[in-house]
């Protein structure tokens, strides 16, 4: 499975895997050799934890590097009457009576807390290509489901103004 990604989002990656490389590895060693001149290694917590840090480092940047070459690099424009990539959508839910706005983006820079989604969620997917007045059936599973309207789409772009997810 190859993850659909922007240009923004390799460039990203690519910032943080020179980051991880050039300045955590180095000062996450240095830290592994100086707690190992604490003693006993087999109680020393310090190089315990500092060899924790060295593998989530490591952890990360085989995960960065394994997604920068494996990514399928899309398009972010879309039609202007239409729903797209970092486009901001207000919506209609019917089942709850509320208007709710979402931003959609890429899986590596969603952020459910700050109401910005993926495109591949239920509710991105649902949203991907439809129009002001469409009403949209967002299917959760196969035996649920609930509609919306959609109300209001302002245009995005992909401005590095999203960090991409960290874990």
């Amino acid at each position: 499975m190859y993850d659909e990604l922007t240009r923004v989002d390799i460039k990203k990656m690519k910032e943080e895997l020179e980051y991880r490389i050039g300045v955590v590895r180095p000062k996450i060693l240095e830290e592994v050799k100086f707690t190992r001149s604490f003693g006993d290694l087999s109680e020393n917590f310090e190089y315990h934890a500092a060899k924790r840090e060295r593998g989530k480092n490591e952890s990360r940047i085989r995960y960065l590097r394994n997604m920068i070459k494996t990514a399928v690099i899309i398009d972010t424009k879309s039609d202007d009457d239409k729903v797209g990539l970092f486009d901001t959508v207000t919506y209609f839910s019917e089942e709850d009576g509320e208007e709710e706005t979402v931003r959609i983006s890429t899986s590596l820079r969603r952020d459910p807390f700050n109401r910005i989604i993926s495109k591949e969620s239920p509710l991105g997917s649902a949203l991907m290509g439809k129009k002001v007045g469409d009403r949209v059936e967002v299917k959760i599973s196969l035996q649920d489901s609930y509609f919306i309207v959609i109300k209001k789409i302002e245009k995005g772009s992909d401005d590095e103004s999203l960090e991409i997810r960290k874990y």
